[in-house]
């Protein structure tokens, strides 16, 4: 039972991911920006072939595996790790956002970016996702976060 709503953590994230990225394409054509907050947050579509912040763009197909791997390995220790709650939730986000990013790789050969705050490389839905849920499960395994 844990387990489902894990997986359906997982699935939700990467539909919102993959529905606010299909709304960005259809609101931002071109490479546009819009600035929202008085410049705080900025809407720039941006095709990242790479990896984090663009590195290696010449390495997509590298990259499609290696988010394979982790989207499966992910699933496995959801599946069947004995995880506390925050490490479940840490995992489902993690899986989730994974999931989202290969989507794009795997369909356009590049991930869709498009939120944009002063001093961070643009970013999507997913990245909010693998960040939050790599700082959660850090938590919880430095807490103990196997059950037990």
């Amino acid at each position: 039972m844990r387990s489902r709503r894990s997986f359906l953590l997982a699935a939700a994230v990467l539909a919102l991911d993959q529905g606010t990225k299909a709304w960005a394409g259809r609101t931002l054509p071109g490479g546009g920006s819009r600035s929202y907050l008085g410049g705080l947050v900025r809407l720039t579509l941006v095709h990242n072939p790479g990896g984090a912040f663009g590195l290696f763009p010449e390495h997509s197909g590298a990259f499609i595996a290696v988010s394979a791997v982790v989207v499966a390995a992910l699933a496995v220790l959801l599946l069947l790790g004995r995880w506390r709650p925050l490490g479940r939730v840490g995992s489902a986000l993690l899986l989730g956002g994974a999931a989202g990013n290969l989507v794009d790789r795997v369909q356009w050969g590049y991930v869709l970016d498009f939120l944009q705050v002063p001093g961070l490389p643009v970013f999507n839905a997913a990245d909010v996702a693998i960040v939050v849920g790599a700082g959660l499960l850090a938590v919880a395994l430095l807490g103990g976060g196997k059950a037990k």
